[in-house]
């Protein structure tokens, strides 16, 4: 038996937790620092790109890595409850203006999109010191590819934002500043 009494698949568990918590706590410091996320994550990006770039290589990557951000955009600008399939179950999207203000719930919220396509990008980096992933193709016909499917992607999902008039921005609607009126210039409005 241990004298110690720690096998060391314990402290390998106890490690990885450990090591868990502490990521975990540095993403919940930065979540509310939504311009300094996608400021690193611009970085995360350039880097990669100059490293493609400079390398001539890696099409294939970069091609999967665009597939993969299409399909984050999509659940990005997507309402959460789809107007198509859910017709009168739980709220739906103001249709009018003189309906009552509901936010834009997103279906992939914007914290796990910065997250998911900031991780896309780091490990697509570290897949450009594999050549396994260095597939030769030419590449303007990947890049055509994907223009036109994110063209057709896009319009489809701009028809779906104008047939269920919603919008995915912030910019423009109402928003609760957090100011209650106070009991003395509540009086004062009074008389």
């Amino acid at each position: 038996m241990d004298e110690g009494g720690a096998s060391p698949r314990a402290a390998v568990s106890r490690w990885k937790f450990a090591a868990w918590r502490q990521y975990q706590h540095v993403l919940d410091k930065i979540t509310p620092h939504v311009g300094r996320r996608w400021a690193g994550f611009a970085v995360v990006a350039l880097v990669y790109a100059v490293r493609v770039y400079l390398l001539e290589g890696f099409y294939i990557v970069s091609y999967g890595l665009g597939i993969y951000i299409l399909n984050l955009l999509i659940g990005f600008l997507s309402p959460q409850v789809d107007p198509e399939i859910h017709h009168s179950d739980g709220p739906t999207l103001p249709t009018t203006s003189s309906d009552e203000f509901r936010p834009f719930v997103r279906r992939l919220p914007e914290f796990k999109f910065w997250y998911a396509i900031t991780k896309a990008f780091c490990i697509a980096f570290v897949m450009t010191f594999f050549s396994a992933f260095d597939v030769p193709v030419f590449w303007p016909i990947l890049l055509f590819y994907w223009v036109v499917l994110f063209t057709l992607t896009m319009r489809r999902q701009i028809s779906h934002m104008i047939k269920y008039k919603y919008l995915p921005f912030s910019s423009g609607k109402q928003r609760y500043d957090g100011k209650r009126a106070s009991p003395e210039s509540a009086s004062l409005s009074d008389g």
